[in-house]
């Protein structure tokens, strides 16, 4: 008499079916793909009408369905189906609790099934093995087989199940992380490409908008620094570009290929700024749910700019300094030292040598830092720069508002000249953007596209500037800036002119002779 196999003993169907889920997970990288493999090799060999998958997401709290495979209709399949549900409905939520499998023969006498379930309005759920999918760290979702063709499930096909579940939710997991990474690597190329692209077309010399005598002298110190790993200080008002120059003096210099890493000192509590600065192990204050490298470990090899450093608390100083001084740091929390190699650059809006006497900065660590300063000459003292900044940033912000290249007309231009500007180039940005808004599609931007303020500014700048003299020569100077606003108003047409000034033409032309004015 013939032994009978007992229903756990593997048959060679069985083993077919393991080599070939085990081939997929192999020669597959891609997880929807292989995901799609296996599950149509499992509703082959089980001749069941569907198989689905759905992961666990702990911090929504649902479940939500990577891959669904239902029978083949007319030759094509329904497709996919990323649904979400609630973690605790249905058989897949009593799964997921009790980490064990279900097998239901009939759904429809079953509490435990959703009625929503169903992931398509064709496809009808009658009968179901629905298992865990778990690995050492922990569970990742379920994995449902629908509807036997022909009989009903067996106890060996929710073994089965069991055994490949174990399988899948192993190369899901690594699918994950092999996606994550590659996404990773993929984000650190995109970044990588778009620092280079961005050292080369901005943060040159050439890149930094000025012809100035202050910005010549600017240039020249940049270069005698950027061949250097020198610690640089960095001041001048707000708005004046301080970190645009240090990621100049960065990608420019030996450490072009090295990690930049920037902090806003006054931009952060003492103590968050002290765990952004060195970092903070897992456990050492309330939210610190897991270590964290700060930026000078970041950095490591690179660059540390830290902006506006005349905020940093006075404990802060202390503990930078003994950084730059031993090379060396201790995370917060932490009892174990990290070498650290780094190039510090640094700025401040503030005059650092009298924050020094005021106390307010610690005289060791401001020799520390100011080994080579660097002063920004503020946007009032290179008016000269101005037209070449506004129309540089007339191109820069017509290409991203999408709007067609304008122009300034010259008095819009003199009207821009003329202000102090006391947020300096960023103000400057700021209010092109503005004036190219306020113009919509047209190609000139006008005066009175122009803020109020920089009205306001010009007209008691005039004022005041032309009452200084004798009678004859304020009436000078006032009717050859009328002379000259007027031919800016009509592009140098003299007869319009004369007719706005109540002039002839020949008189007109006498006083462009008399005061020696020249049209651009």
């Amino acid at each position: 008499m013939p032994k009978v196999k007992p229903k756990s003993f593997l048959t060679k169907e069985d083993l077919a079916l393991f080599y070939d889920v085990a081939t997929s997970i192999h020669a597959i990288q891609d997880l929807d793909e292989m995901l799609r493999s296996i599950l149509n090799t499992i509703k082959t060999v089980f001749q069941i009408e569907g198989a689905s998958l759905a992961l666990h997401d702990a911090d929504r709290k649902e479940l939500y369905f990577i891959r669904t495979v239902e029978m083949e209709r007319n030759g094509l399949h329904s497709g996919i189906e990323r649904m979400r549900l609630p973690d605790h409905l249905g058989v897949a939520g009593w799964v997921l609790r009790e980490n064990r499998p279900a097998i239901i023969a009939d759904v429809s006498k079953d509490d435990r099934f959703f009625k929503g379930f169903d992931l398509s309005e064709k496809f009808v759920t009658r009968s179901m093995i629905c298992v865990p999918l778990r690995t050492r760290k922990g569970p990742l979702g379920v994995f449902y087989a629908l509807n036997k063709l022909q009989g009903e499930f067996t106890a060996q096909d929710q073994r089965l199940l069991e055994i490949l579940s174990g399988t899948i939710a192993i190369a899901i997991e690594n699918a994950k992380l092999y996606g994550e990474l590659k996404q990773y690597a993929g984000s650190l190329e995109r970044e990588n490409r778009n620092l280079k692209s961005e050292a080369r077309d901005r943060f040159n010399l050439q890149g930094i908008i000025g012809s100035s005598q202050p910005m010549h002298r600017l240039f020249d110190l940049i270069e005698k620094v950027i061949d250097t790993t020198t610690t640089v200080l960095i001041q001048g008002e707000t708005g004046t570009g301080k970190e645009l120059i240090a990621r100049v003096i960065h990608h420019n210099g030996p450490l072009s290929n090295k990690p930049f890493v920037a902090e806003n000192c006054g931009a952060l509590s003492e103590n968050l700024l002290e765990s952004e600065l060195f970092g903070h192990v897992k456990g050492a204050f309330t939210d610190a749910i897991s270590d964290k490298k700060g930026i000078f470990e970041l950095a490591d090899g690179g660059s540390v700019f830290l902006d506006e450093i005349g905020e940093m608390p006075a404990a802060m100083q202390v503990k930078l300094l003994r950084v730059l001084q031993e090379k060396q740091l201790r995370p917060v929390g932490g009892s174990q030292y990290i070498k650290v190699d780094v190039r510090l650059i640094t700025s401040t809006n503030r005059i650092l040598e009298e924050e020094v006497k005021k106390g307010n900065f610690r005289e060791d660590l401001f020799y520390r830092i100011n080994v080579f300063p660097i002063m920004l000459p503020p946007l009032r003292e290179k008016r000269e720069d101005i037209p070449l900044l506004a129309d540089h940033f007339l191109k820069k912000l017509a290409k991203k508002l999408k709007k067609p290249a304008a122009q300034l007309t010259p008095e819009a231009l003199d009207l821009l000249s003329r202000y102090d500007w006391p947020g300096n180039v960023r103000e400057l940005e700021n209010e092109i953007e503005r004036a190219l808004t306020m113009a919509g599609r047209k190609s000139e931007i006008k005066a009175e596209y122009l803020s109020e303020k920089i009205n306001i500014s010009s007209e008691k700048r005039f004022a005041i500037q032309e009452i200084d003299g004798t009678l004859p020569q304020v009436t000078a100077r006032i009717e050859r800036q009328m002379v000259l606003e007027t031919l800016q108003k009509t592009h140098g047409n003299r007869s319009q002119a004369a007719r706005i000034l109540g002039i002839t033409r020949q008189g007109l032309l006498n006083k462009i002779t008399r005061y020696k004015i020249e049209l651009q």
